[in-house]
């Protein structure tokens, strides 16, 4: 189970000890030979766990603790997409960003923009065209519309 000599004789020891300090413990409904085998598999797992935490710490110290994520704020300030949106009219940009960013439907956006549906739909399908055209090319444009 451990693939060492070594350390499963470790493991033995220490299964014996525990076995040793928890006898009174032992029911007799199982075999105490079976009982020894569940509390080495035990000490087993619990070694190797301790050993995988210890590569991590190790890891940890000479690679360095990774950086922090960028402000995701930041990075969307950045962002092809929103320097094309600033490209659009502002009615196109208020529909998509009404629609696409916050989630409202057509006739939501028709209320809050005291237009018709039918206006709101167009200048969606209006600011999708001319957004598809400005992100062509662009890592934006492959995600969204690509």
């Amino acid at each position: 189970m451990l693939r060492d000599r070594s350390a499963a004789e470790d493991c033995t020891q220490d299964a014996f000890e525990r076995a040793y300090k928890a006898w009174k413990t032992w029911r007799p409904d199982a075999p105490a030979e079976a009982w020894l085998h569940r509390i080495a598999i035990n000490v087993a797992i619990n070694g190797q766990r301790k050993e995988r935490l210890q590569e991590v710490g190790a890891l940890l110290k000479k690679v360095g603790r990774p950086t922090a994520p960028a402000d995701p704020a930041v990075l969307a300030e950045r962002s092809d997409l929103l320097v094309a949106l600033r490209k659009l009219p502002p009615k196109q940009a208020a529909a998509i960003v009404l629609r696409h960013f916050h989630g409202y439907t057509n006739r939501e956006i028709a209320i809050a923009l005291e237009v018709p549906e039918r206006t709101v739909a167009s200048r969606l399908a209006a600011a999708r065209a001319r957004l598809q055209g400005l992100l062509e090319g662009t890592r934006a444009g492959q995600e969204k519309f690509g």
